[in-house]
């Protein structure tokens, strides 16, 4: 069964940065589809950064200059890589893969391959 798990969250200050790791297991990313999102209050899903399989990114107006996503191939891995948080970023943040639904805004967990979450929290 393919799964996907995110880690790297925690608690920060503001300005500080964090890392984020979605690790798959029952597949392999290769040259899939793969995006990051974060669960809005309303409780929909942002999406933050997408990575398609021609390796061409898309990055959430919200969130550039600010987040990065990086891909190790020998880890298997992708990470999000967040800096200059705010207060505003606290919130649950997902790896998907092999989406099913696209959009700036979908519902969370809703299609394709997604993790549990995991819970990043800024304060000022």
């Amino acid at each position: 069964e393919a799964q996907l798990t995110e880690s790297g969250g925690g608690s920060v200050q503001t300005g500080g940065s964090l890392r984020l790791t979605c690790t798959p297991s029952g597949f392999s990313f290769g040259p899939s589809d793969m995006a990051w999102y974060r669960q809005l209050p309303g409780g929909a899903c942002e999406l933050l950064i997408s990575l398609d399989p021609n390796g061409r990114t898309h990055v959430a107006e919200s969130v550039k200059g600010r987040f990065t996503l990086s891909r190790d191939n020998a880890m298997n891995t992708i990470d999000l890589e967040m800096t200059s948080l705010k207060v505003e970023d606290t919130n649950v943040y997902y790896c998907a893969a092999n989406r099913k639904t696209y959009g700036e805004l979908v519902p969370c967990r809703a299609g394709g391959t997604w993790g549990q979450g995991t819970q990043v929290t800024v304060s000022s």
